[in-house]
């Protein structure tokens, strides 16, 4: 059975699931392959509009599967993981990541590397890396402090918390905390809602953000200005125009 699981809707949803489910989803080498050529692939596919990133069972991740061989070396191989966390990160259109249950290390990390974070009251989110004698990976010395803060991310690494799913939304560290039998609903809501968006629009104001906190006040104004100058003579731009004076909702998939 595949380690990672992909399905493309017709409304441009595609739902990317961690197949791990006896080991929580954990990490090994073959499932980092998996997920970095299913993203590659969707990456290139025009009608994919959104991603929804999520795991099996109970659990979304729980970190690099410490029972498995690290292969083919130990450089090797967290080199592909960071080109997993980039290729969510970077990713052309915006990433929902679905969670429930633990998050735990690179799981966490790897979740944070999403646009949006929706979790489930039973989500924990676990920085645990310094229990295990472990320096942190997934890019969590660089996801976090900008989600919470310098100090408050020291605390979290160097203590290595573990964050219930309600207290991560008190601190920004995620975007949504809902009820479990809430959250497929609810990611779904905001997956229709982006794939129903302007799709070039939104990959450009992703671009964008993702830079912003290494650039200039100028350097993000020009940045947008050339953004813009693109946009007003995209179909999409035309639409939204269109359905404004026309007092409507605009079509943009009709683009």
């Amino acid at each position: 059975m595949a380690d990672v699981l992909v399905d493309l809707d017709p409304a441009g949803v595609a739902t990317v699931t961690l197949n791990r489910e006896k080991r929580k989803n954990g990490i090994t080498k073959s499932l980092v392959d998996e997920a970095l050529e299913i993203f590659s692939r969707l990456a290139q596919d025009g009608a994919c509009r959104v991603v929804v990133l999520t795991g099996a069972g109970s659990a979304f991740c729980a970190g690099m599967d410490l029972s498995a061989p690290i292969e083919p070396d130990e450089f090797t191989f967290m080199r592909r993981v960071g080109e997993l966390c980039r290729a969510v990160y970077e990713f052309p259109t915006p990433v929902v990541a679905k969670v429930r249950g633990a998050a735990m290390g690179f799981g966490a990390n790897l979740a944070l590397c999403a646009d949006l974070v929706v979790a489930d009251d039973t989500a924990v989110f676990g920085e645990v890396f310094a229990d295990r004698g472990l320096t942190v990976d997934g890019g969590g010395t660089w996801l976090v402090p900008r989600r919470v803060g310098l100090g408050k991310a020291k605390e979290m690494l160097l203590l290595a918390a573990k964050t219930p799913a309600r207290d991560a939304l008190e601190m920004g560290l995620i975007n949504r905390c809902v009820a479990p039998d809430e959250l497929d609903t609810a990611v779904a809501e905001w997956a229709g809602r982006l794939a129903d968006g302007p799709r070039r629009a939104l990959g450009s104001i992703k671009q964008n953000l993702n830079a912003s906190s290494e650039r200039s006040f100028q350097d993000a104004l020009a940045s947008e200005a050339l953004a813009q100058v693109l946009a007003f003579g995209s179909k999409e731009a035309r639409e939204g125009v269109k359905s404004f004076f026309e007092k409507r909702a605009p079509d943009f998939r009709s683009c």
